[in-house]
């Protein structure tokens, strides 16, 4: 049965407003041995948060912070018909900013990322104008709403490495930071086609590297082999320093299924890439479960979760990876049902499916 490209996208949305979600209660556990005396040896569905711990004070199927920042994002689009910086941060300014207060347990869902933080500071108390501001926060905060824009333009890598970059920059300004997020972007929107995360995405990433689509540097002939003699270098100030990132995820997905490799529980995948919130450890743990289990939304997300560490970030970037493989009708109607918000996600997702 074919999937549509509005059905991947809505899938991508709602995937990581599930992940995001389901980790709401059992996030940033570092202890297993804790997290499964407070939860249980596998959690399999919405929980709340325990006191004394992240976001206590919300509800099981409540969105955290990195949720409410996504569907200001998605508005932002709506509203625009794309991606329009200034409209972005006006409501940033107006709908998030004056409900935080610069301290990490604030503001909406309970907790206030490190960058989000910086932002406050620099907006709110040292009058920063939003072409100033920006710290060297490693973390994926930014691909959790990003990954709207590589919705929005899933058959336009051009415009969706220029908003992505764009909008990382505005809270995060490390080079690194933003080539990863700009990536990560680029390997959604090829799902949404309808791309598999195989060995063979760089292949089809890098074509667009050479067509000048995505702003990657480098020397490389195809498939990796040295550049011909005489040839130019084609380097360009604001190109990112390497591709590195665009062929991260066919490393991993040839990992993923390789029967010489293996990592089990699948969910000890956040051991070996690493349970803290760097966009390092995040990012190769979710392209792992997301071509492990590519088919499959409910053992991705689960593992995802399970994990422990930044299990939310793990769990919002592998929810959008398999839902836009899957599709909406592809994911468990359990987990949709979970969502306190279900009505309005699923409209705004739609919505945002339609500009595409």
């Amino acid at each position: 049965m074919s999937i549509t490209v509005q059905e991947r996208a809505v899938g991508a949305i709602i995937g990581a407003f599930i992940g995001d979600a389901l980790a709401l209660g059992p996030h940033w556990y570092y202890d297993i041995e804790q997290l499964h005396q407070d939860y249980g040896v596998w959690i399999d569905t919405f929980t709340e948060p325990k006191k004394g711990r992240y976001h206590e004070n919300e509800k099981a199927g409540n969105f955290s912070q990195s949720g409410y920042i996504l569907k200001l994002m998605i508005r932002s689009i709506i509203d625009q018909g794309g991606y329009v910086q200034k409209d972005f941060c006006k409501k940033l300014d107006e709908d998030l900013l004056p409900k935080i207060d610069g301290t990490p347990i604030s503001g909406p869902g309970g907790y206030t990322s490190q960058s989000i933080r910086a932002i406050y500071r620099q907006r709110i108390e040292q009058k920063l104008s939003w072409d100033e501001v920006g710290s060297r926060a490693d973390t994926t905060e930014a691909i959790e709403r990003t990954l709207a824009l590589a919705v929005r333009y899933a058959f336009d890598p051009k415009e969706l490495a220029r908003s992505i970059s764009n909008n990382t920059f505005l809270t995060q300004v490390d080079d690194i930071v933003g080539s990863i997020t700009v990536a990560y972007g680029a390997v959604l929107a090829q799902l949404i086609q309808g791309e598999k995360l195989d060995k063979d995405i760089s292949t089809k990433l890098m074509r667009l590297v050479k067509s000048g689509d995505l702003p990657f540097h480098t020397v490389t002939s195809n498939n990796l082999q040295p550049p011909k003699t005489g040839s130019k270098d084609p380097s360009n100030i604001g190109l990112f320093a390497s591709p590195d990132a665009l062929l991260t995820p066919s490393f991993i997905a040839q990992a993923a299924n390789d029967p010489d490799i293996t990592i089990e529980p699948a969910w000890k995948a956040s051991l070996v890439y690493g349970m803290p919130c760097a966009i390092y450890h995040i990012v190769p743990a979710s392209y792992y479960l997301a071509s492990r289990f590519h088919n499959d939304f409910e053992s991705a997300i689960l593992h995802a979760l399970n994990g422990g560490g930044q299990n939310q970030a793990r769990s919002i970037l592998t929810g959008a990876l398999v839902g836009a493989q899957v599709g909406i009708n592809g994911i468990p109607k359990k987990f949709i049902d979970g969502l306190n918000e279900k009505e309005e996600v699923l409209a705004l997702s739609s919505k945002l499916a339609a500009l595409i």
